[in-house]
């Protein structure tokens, strides 16, 4: 079983809340159980302002998938939810990032691990701060609080 898997789930559209809840279900059922989930944090949209704030979560996973296989059975799930991939970053039913998989870092086409952008984004770091403070970025050798204390981002996040 692995473990030190963190997902970063968001939605800002229809009932955030239950979109959220959703994909954790269909994340238990499919991919691997939750053994730790941070608070739900509103956030004004990144990198695309003129949307819908998001409801952002972040949890942590066992599971017996490889990266490759948890990315498919994220994608699957999204499109499960009625999810369409119209603009980057556009607004959305569901998203759901792999931010850290354990120490192992993944430089491929479809999938980077440790998430690229995850240093840069408070409503990443803030909720995933919450429940892995003292985790190690495998590629900053850092922890994550040290991270969220550096972080340029200025975006509000707010528990809800």
């Amino acid at each position: 079983m692995n473990n030190g898997i963190f997902l970063l789930l968001g939605s800002n559209l229809g009932d955030r809340a239950q979109n959220l809840e959703t994909s954790r279900n269909l994340i238990q059922q499919t991919a691997g159980r939750i053994v730790k989930a941070s608070s739900i944090y509103q956030t004004a949209a990144w990198g695309k302002s003129d949307q819908p704030d998001f409801y952002n979560q972040v949890i942590e996973i066992e599971t017996l998938l490889d990266p490759d296989t948890l990315l498919q059975t994220t994608l699957q799930i999204e499109e499960h939810m009625g999810r369409t991939r119209t603009e980057v970053w556009g607004s959305r039913i569901i998203d759901i990032d792999i931010l850290l998989y354990g120490d192992v870092i993944v430089e491929h086409e479809r999938l980077k691990i440790p998430h690229p952008q995850m240093t840069n984004r408070r409503f990443t770091l803030v909720p995933l701060s919450e429940i892995a403070s003292e985790v190690i970025h495998p590629i900053t050798r850092k922890e994550i609080r040290e991270l969220l204390l550096i972080c340029e981002d200025q975006l509000a996040v707010v528990k809800v």
